[in-house]
């Protein structure tokens, strides 16, 4: 399988938080930055019980008895800038951006299923000058990092050919003297680490949905710092991501996304629009900050309306469902309305978004009906309320069994039908009928009366 895809998945990884709206270095949430899957150096880490010097991922792969494992550790190295003026006394000016590293080996059948695997790696220091168009230069320095992976493997009991293979990094960067400041240390740590693993003669259980077998194993994984989830975005068990940030199983990059704000958290619609009311200063300011605000802001900037509608929000392949859990045939919901031949017939037109104002005109709240339980429920029906399949309101104890006419069929904005009722046995029922103050319960939440009498 192609990794380009899982590599779209890391780099949003990567990169979350990298740099924060408005993309400024004097912004005050751009002062702390580095906060995602950070491997701190052992000094830092044991003199700050909040960071650590290890990420440990665990999980379940069943295999074909010849199994092997290719591991990519991949992560940020911090490369500080600094403005030196030529002349002394000149002011400095500070900014941390990131360098790429990726460390990559293979986990053979012999060592997987017998003593395990180390992989020692080390990472260069440096610096670069380039001269500024006044006096001074602008330097960029790294720091030397070393650290580990090891691998294990670790096998179930049972009859199942499976093991239990844990993915430890650790960073052994030795700084001297040890960092008092967390920004001090973040150049000898590993920056929004994650892992990549792929398996050849085998495959991994999903650590969200394991098969009755897998549970028990999986309940005794240990992640730390890290969590891996499935991450062939086809569905494939061969692949996966240990991620410091919770995904679900096979993640994807929405393809309407147009590039990377470094922000998941935020929604993209809002962000851009945000950042294209930036002002020139600002805009002038963030990129001067970093290359990648940089290349943020002309992107941004050059999106036209077209791309900006995009980000609106995307329904991707709506199946109205019918009251009895089927889809139906073409696609239409299960509201009917009953025709001059006294036939039910579908309503409502798939091709029409539910935003737009033609979506109302295909359904009537007064007329519509609902099958439920072989009966057509509409305005005017007696139901026996059962409330609970869905929610869990403690007021719904009182309703349990109560009696309720039916004031209108409705549909939520993705089809799924739901009444509006009112109770029968109400002594106000006119009046709150009258306000349009009714109840709403899903058709699997109400039985007919016909069918309970």
């Amino acid at each position: 399988m192609s990794l380009a895809a899982v590599r779209r998945i890391a780099d949003a990884v990567l990169y979350e938080g990298y740099i924060l709206y408005p993309y400024r270095a004097s912004a005050q949430k751009n002062r702390s930055r580095w906060q995602w899957g950070v491997v701190m150096g052992p000094g830092y880490a044991a003199a700050d019980p909040s960071e650590r010097d290890f990420t440990q991922a665990e999980m379940v792969l069943e295999h074909s008895g010849q199994p092997s494992v290719l591991i990519i550790l991949r992560f940020l190295q911090v490369q500080r800038r600094s403005t030196e003026a030529a002349e002394p006394g000149g002011q400095a000016q500070t900014w941390d951006e990131a360098v790429e590293r990726e460390i990559q080996f293979t986990v053979g059948r012999d060592a997987l299923l017998g003593p395990g695997h180390v992989h020692d790696f080390a990472v260069d220091g440096g610096e670069e000058r380039e001269p500024l168009a006044g006096d001074g230069d602008t330097v960029r320095r790294r720091e030397p990092l070393a650290g580990l992976v090891s691998v294990r493997a670790f096998p179930l009991e049972g009859p199942w050919q499976a093991v239990r293979l844990q993915v430890r990094v650790q960073n052994r960067t030795a700084a001297e003297p040890v960092p008092e400041r967390r920004e001090d240390a973040l150049p000898t740590a590993l920056v929004a680490a994650h892992v990549i693993m792929t398996a050849t003669g085998g495959e991994f259980i999903s650590m969200i949905d394991p098969p009755e077998w897998a549970k028990t194993a999986v309940a005794e994984c240990e992640n730390i710092g890290g969590w891996p989830v499935l991450a062939d975005p086809d569905g494939g068990r061969d692949i996966v991501l240990s991620s410091p940030i919770i995904l679900y199983d096979h993640p994807e990059v929405a393809p309407e996304s147009p590039g990377e704000l470094y922000d998941g958290l935020e929604i993209d619609e809002i962000l851009t629009l945000r950042t294209l009311a930036l002002s020139d200063d600002e805009k002038l300011q963030a990129r001067a900050t970093d290359p990648r605000a940089a290349a943020l802001i002309d992107r941004v900037e050059a999106m036209d309306a077209r791309d900006i509608v995009k980000l609106h929000g995307t329904v991707r392949s709506p199946r109205p469902v019918r009251s009895d859990g089927a889809a139906a045939a073409d696609g239409h919901t299960m509201i009917a309305r009953t025709s001059a031949a006294g036939e039910s017939e579908w309503i409502g037109d798939p091709d029409v978004p539910w935003w737009d104002p033609g979506a109302d005109a295909s359904v009537s709240p007064d007329t519509d009906t609902v099958n439920i339980g072989g009966h057509q429920i509409g305005r005017g029906s007696q139901v026996r309320l059962r409330p609970g399949n869905r929610r869990s309101d403690a007021q719904d104890m009182f309703l349990i069994g109560r009696i309720a006419e039916v004031q209108a069929v409705l549909l939520d904005v993705d089809d799924h039908p739901y009444l509006a009722v009112a109770l029968a046995d109400d002594p106000d029922q006119d009046l709150r009928i009258a306000h349009g103050r009714f109840l709403y319960f899903s058709v699997d939440e109400v039985e007919p009366c016909e069918a309970v009498s």
